[in-house]
């Protein structure tokens, strides 16, 4: 039996993702219509854990008013609210008396990912290992830290961020570790304590038993916004193993319930529709297009690659273009947008 418990780290300002999230609190962000964190507790929940502690800075109560007590997923969860941030490390650190009964999973909830988490807890006790970092190959290095590690999958050497000259690995840290529960006594109290600076480096110049697990499921840091938006379209093309709300009326296109679509729209696979909403007559949705709860698609639009958040409004004519558009967002009538992140545009 694996760990029954886990930390989502949920307290990120999300700088990099700006103008989205001045009002939504990075977790929340949606993928193909679910807010990040919802897709990181079922992969949770599917490997056996049972209560999670979720850390909150920015925008809280969103988060709390979403996931509530974690009935929804059959889980227990609890929040530790950090008015000051306390690093990644620092956040566990904090909520010790919750984590030190067992070995415990440690997750972000801005990474979408669907890791065999019991595959890597099998990996974690077969090598008796103290902390056991997941990583994976990817082309685009450089806005990821890297791990070095020996034949056995031991860890020797990290590399925060590395440039041109300094690459020696493709293999990045994912931000998925698994922990048994005396590294709580490595960290200091009341600091801003970091993972990736501090804890594994010191790990390793103890010589501590430390693993990387090298994961071939999907993961995307879902951290700036050609990284999101590659998400979405990875996720509709089902390259990652998540839920996709709604009824699959025809293959790739996804329709929750209320929503009135018009027999002369057209909706172009892959595509999700969220609840509630309304596509007019003659309006062309997708390719690779997620629209939100709520939505209300004028005659005549033209929508391909767009994210919409719930609750907006897209006038007749209007053409989107691999645009992103806020929640409660209104678009005029008889206007093209391309390539633009689009926050609020209100009435």
């Amino acid at each position: 039996m694996g760990p029954r418990k886990a930390m989502l780290l949920a307290a990120g300002a999300g700088t990099r993702l700006r103008p989205l999230t001045y009002e939504t609190p990075k977790p929340m962000v949606p993928v193909v219509n679910r807010p990040v964190i919802h897709h990181v507790l079922d992969n949770l929940l599917k490997h056996g854990v049972e209560e999670v502690m979720v850390n909150l800075h920015s925008h809280p109560e969103q988060v709390r008013g979403y996931c509530g007590d974690g009935s929804r997923w059959s889980l227990k969860l609890d929040y530790s609210l950090e008015p000051k941030l306390l690093g990644t490390a620092g956040a566990i650190k904090r909520v010790e008396g919750f984590l030190k009964d067992g070995p415990f999973f440690v997750m972000s909830g801005d990474g979408l990912s669907d890791i065999d988490l019991s595959a890597m807890y099998a990996f974690h006790r077969r090598r008796g290992s103290m902390a056991t970092m997941a990583i994976k190959s990817i082309d685009a290095r450089f806005d990821y830290g890297v791990t070095l590690t020996d034949g056995s999958q031991r860890i020797k050497g990290f590399m925060e961020k590395p440039s041109w000259g300094d690459v020696f690995s493709n293999k990045v840290n994912t931000g998925i570790y698994l922990f048994e529960p005396e590294i709580l006594k490595l960290i200091p109290s009341n600091v801003v304590y970091d993972f990736g600076h501090q804890l594994w480096p010191k790990l390793l110049k103890m010589k501590k038993p430390i693993y990387a697990y090298e994961t071939e499921s999907y993961w995307c840091d879902v951290g700036n916004l050609p990284e999101y938006r590659r998400c979405q379209i990875d996720c509709l093309d089902r390259k990652a193993k998540i839920n996709i709300p709604g009824v699959e009326v025809r293959k790739g296109v996804y329709i929750q319930e209320g929503t009135v679509v018009d027999p002369r729209a057209r909706l172009i696979a892959p595509v999700v529709i969220g609840k509630g909403g309304r596509i007019a007559a003659g309006a062309v949705v997708g390719p690779y297009s997620v629209i939100g709860d709520r939505a209300q698609i004028g005659a005549g639009a033209n929508l391909e690659r767009c994210i919409l958040f719930d609750n907006v409004t897209v006038g007749e004519g209007v053409r989107l273009n691999n645009c992103i558009i806020g929640p409660s967002g209104n678009v005029k009538e008889n206007i093209s947008v391309f390539e633009a992140a689009v926050l609020n545009i209100r009435q």
